[in-house]
């Protein structure tokens, strides 16, 4: 099996295509910079400009399926501009694949998206799976319609789709374990507002898995990619604390000082989606982290 996969430079795709090259599945990826293309038998990469609507069409070449995970970093703050950015990278690059399929003979069958569970919509009591029809009237919520919708359009050329809608990624390479860790290493760590927000996580390795279970599974629709047993961000904040054996004592940060340093994007410490993934779970996928200790414990271990 061969796989396409865009945004394989990133957080995510870097070990979604650790995973292949374990699981012996060849990948070709896309990439924006030159200095990043590699060949090898088992990965090859392209080059592509979806804001110029260029793409080595060569990429399509023996793959029978599509990991898309392509799309500018929501973790950097909201100018008009900047916004502006996070929406049409997703929808530029989804029509640039399928406007580059309608018009070649290709084998592909299936594309898997990432997506994300700030379509949700905030809710501290809510539960949410994949059912849910009531869209978030955040900018985040917006931007996955809009990203969900592009996605399905693949549906039109006889391709069956899945979308995964992430939660929160946590890693020892970078985003926002590491973010959080920094201050309460430094013994500065404090919880956001309440303190009550769900944080619905998954351990990075398990992210992979599942994406390559959809894919070697061929399932279709949506699915939610968190683990079993998500936290608040006060429960998250006090195990990175205890994980790393500091203290724990300054009071929670007020969400107003939050949205004076971060402006719009504060939202993404504080909104709140508590998210199942009992439908991946009676599919017969198995989260190697379901609670959030071993996750910490596995992924902070070289930090302490």
């Amino acid at each position: 099996m061969r796989v396409l996969i865009t945004g394989a430079t990133g957080l995510i795709g870097q070990e979604i295509i650790k995973h292949c090259n374990e699981q012996e599945i060849e990948v070709n990826y896309l990439t924006t910079s030159k200095s990043k293309i590699n060949q090898s038998e088992k990965t090859k990469g392209f080059y592509w400009n979806p804001n110029k609507n260029e793409i080595d069409s060569n990429c399509f070449k023996d793959v029978d399926a599509i990991i898309h995970l392509a799309g500018a970093s929501v973790s950097k703050r909201w100018t008009r501009a900047y916004k502006k950015e996070i929406l049409e990278s997703r929808k530029k690059t989804t029509q640039l694949l399928i406007i580059s399929l309608e018009n070649i003979t290709h084998k592909v069958k299936h594309v898997i998206s990432a997506s994300a569970i700030g379509i949700y919509p905030d809710s501290l009591i809510n539960y949410y799976d994949e059912t849910n029809k009531e869209v978030s009237t955040s900018f985040l919520g917006s931007v996955v319609k809009s990203w969900e919708h592009e996605v399905d359009q693949f549906s039109k050329l006889n391709i069956s789709v899945s979308k995964i809608r992430i939660g929160l990624v946590l890693s020892n390479k970078a985003g926002a374990l590491l973010e959080m860790a920094k201050p309460i290493k430094l013994g500065v760590g404090a919880a956001f507002g309440s303190g009550n927000q769900w944080q619905s996580w998954i351990h990075i390795t398990d992210l992979a898995q599942l994406f390559l279970y959809v894919l070697k599974n061929k399932l279709e629709g949506v699915f939610n990619g968190v683990a079993p047993n998500p936290v608040t961000n006060l429960e998250l904040t006090k195990n990175i604390a205890n994980t790393l054996e500091r203290p724990l004592f300054l009071p929670n940060i007020p969400k107003f000082f939050m949205k004076l340093v971060l402006g719009e994007m504060h939202i993404l410490l504080f909104e709140s989606q508590r998210v199942c993934c009992k439908k991946i779970e009676d599919l017969g996928f198995d989260f190697e982290y379901h609670h959030l200790q071993p996750a910490l414990d596995d992924l902070l271990k070289e930090i302490k």
